[in-house]
């Protein structure tokens, strides 16, 4: 196995002892909350990581509903292309250098939300994506 998926099924496993069966996928509301990409480990450790969280705090809090009623359908680590973390935004002016980060995808009811993150900066809603 390779050395990241090992870290990363350490990582889950750890996951899993410190926020119980909801972020393992033991219960019918994570099971539908596919992350992008990798094995399970990696899914549950995506789905539970600090940023994911912060990013669910924050859009129950704008809808005023609660944490549960928002599901995790997608979170993706990304290189935006620039400074503006793939949410440009008109006559705004963006550092021109790659920036790593993730795009975490969230819905609630009948509508997605997209949240980007990276290069230190907490997680946001962005409305508009440009990439």
């Amino acid at each position: 196995m390779p050395r990241s998926a090992a870290r990363a099924r350490l990582a889950a496993a750890l996951l899993c002892a410190t926020l119980g069966p909801v972020s393992c996928g033991t219960d019918e509301t994570a099971t539908d909350q596919p992350t992008g990409g990798g094995d399970v480990g990696e899914r549950a450790a995506a789905a539970g990581s600090p940023t994911t969280r912060e990013a669910v705090a924050d859009l129950a809090r704008r809808l005023d509903v609660p944490e549960e009623e928002v599901v995790v359908d997608r979170v993706e680590e990304v290189t935006w292309h620039d400074g503006s973390l793939g949410c440009a935004e008109k006559g705004t002016m963006y550092t021109q250098a790659l920036v790593d980060g993730s795009r975490i995808t969230l819905r609630a009811g009948e509508r997605t939300y997209e949240y980007h993150a990276g290069g230190g900066r907490a997680p946001f809603l962005c409305e508009r994506p440009t990439q």
